[in-house]
């Protein structure tokens, strides 16, 4: 009985904690969303509220009036997709070499990666301009993803390394006894169980895309090529005083699409893990 009762008390400490958590990753996005709404004279309010009392659609007429946001999320979502898609096709192929070949040399390429992380922008920022400039590459969306890549692929290669190691060897040994090539193992066997690391690789690599402020800063200058991270800048003055109600307004519409996109491939991902599952 005493060990029922200290069960049941862990685990409504455990869904406690959750909230807590929850309610602490949702609290910028729900304020973000209710100041989208005010009116400039609740936003100058001493004492917010958190439902506007009179909520209105103008800051985000406003946001769309006074900068090109529909160029800027089109000039991120080419930068984000293009640059998640070359990161996975890049780095599963590699991923798969270095997970099958454990080797002192894969080790020693996996720390490296994980390492290579923890690389400041400011550190490469010079030396990678310098690049781009002799390759004619500044100010320009090419640069930008191919920046995104060079970003993305460590991490992205050692997240594929885990999925490919949790691959069981059997399967393909299986495969290749009942006849089948080398390339039909990988495409019919190996493939379908990686689906799920390879969507949530894209996913990170997109996210990381979308959201990147610092290399679009300092490698876009025309305003037309402009990503939305920098863009949604524009709404502070000159002395810094963010014009709140727009600014809001945008960095709500800019959030969403990572958010959406997330709900939707997370169903996907689960359902690739039991779909695996049931196939092994």
């Amino acid at each position: 009985m005493t060990a029922l009762r200290t069960s049941r008390s862990a685990r409504a400490g455990q869904y406690l904690a959750l909230l807590c958590y929850l309610v602490f990753l949702a609290f910028p996005f729900l304020w973000l969303l209710s100041t989208a709404f005010k009116p400039p004279r609740e936003l100058g309010s001493l004492h917010p509220a958190w439902i506007p009392e009179d909520p209105t659609l103008d800051n985000f007429r406003q946001a769309f009036d006074e900068q090109p946001l529909l160029q800027a999320a089109a000039n991120s979502l080419v930068a984000a997709l293009a640059a998640a898609v070359v990161a996975v096709v890049i780095a599963t192929p590699m991923a798969y070499v270095m997970a099958r070949n454990r080797t002192r040399l894969s080790t020693a390429a996996t720390g490296w990666v994980v390492v290579s992380q923890a690389f400041p922008f400011v550190l490469v920022i010079i030396p990678l301009f310098l690049v781009l400039k002799n390759l004619q590459l500044i100010n320009t969306l090419s640069g930008l993803i191919m920046v995104y890549v060079v970003w993305a692929l460590p991490f992205a290669l050692w997240m594929l390394v885990g999925y490919v190691r949790a691959v069981p060897r059997e399967l393909e040994e299986a495969a290749a006894v009942d006849g089948a090539g080398r390339v039909r193992t990988l495409v019919s066997v190996t493939a379908p169980l990686l689906a799920p690391g390879i969507v949530a690789t894209a996913l990170f690599a997109f996210i990381t895309a979308w959201n990147e402020f610092f290399f679009a800063l300092v490698l876009l200058k025309t305003p037309e090529k402009q990503t939305l991270p920098v863009v949604l800048t524009h709404f502070l003055g000159a002395e810094g005083v963010a014009d709140l109600g727009p600014l809001a307004a945008a960095a709500f519409l800019a959030t969403l699409p990572s958010l959406v996109i997330f709900a939707v491939i997370q169903r996907r991902i689960t359902g690739g893990m039991l779909a695996g599952a049931v196939k092994s």
